[in-house]
């Protein structure tokens, strides 16, 4: 795909958004994250002392980007967050990991048990896919056993394939592997 287009990179928190946001950056794609965007148009709450989040005014920070974002950009964008899918964009790739290995990422990195299993159900039930509004192409990669690499190889494929879909039912289902 040839000149500027947005690609949202979303996700379930823990399955690798900021890791392969950064190699892209290092291969040269503009990235801005989504708390990024809010904090410049004034869409970014207070601390939650419960869950240690700021959070994102998604109407607000949506109407504030639409006026600008209605043209393509001039170089490709990233924008790297977990409401990423909610925004304007040409694209949105979904990174999705197994809920068990999400449950021990997210423990890892300090969550709190109810935060934890508030994003293991939302992985679990496919979050991203659900608040699914628009037409913009979607795929998703799973990050559970696939290194950055490899998930940036797959992704920059599809980024040059002009975004065309992904085969029919390529879609995970953890629900349906669990019941095999």
């Amino acid at each position: 795909m040839t000149g500027g287009f947005r690609l949202a990179l979303t996700g379930t928190p823990g399955t690798g958004k900021s890791t392969i946001a950064e190699v892209l950056k290092v291969r040269g794609y503009t990235m801005v994250s989504v708390e990024s965007l809010a904090q410049k148009h004034g869409c970014l709450g207070e601390l939650d002392p419960t869950d240690g989040a700021k959070p994102v005014d998604l109407d607000r920070l949506y109407d504030s980007l639409a006026p600008e974002w209605s043209s393509p950009p001039a170089e490709p964008l990233i924008v790297d967050g977990h409401l990423s899918h909610h925004l304007p964009s040409d694209a949105v790739a979904v990174l999705r990991c197994s809920p068990d290995v999400l449950e021990q990422r997210l423990a890892s990195r300090g969550y709190s048990a109810e935060k934890t299993r508030a994003n293991w159900e939302w992985e679990l039930l496919g979050g991203a896919w659900n608040e699914r509004e628009g037409d913009a192409p979607w795929i998703e990669f799973d990050s559970t056993d696939s290194d950055a690499g490899s998930i940036v190889a797959a992704l920059s494929h599809w980024i040059a394939d002009g975004f065309k879909p992904a085969s029919p039912g390529s879609v995970i289902d953890w629900v349906a592997l669990m019941e095999e």
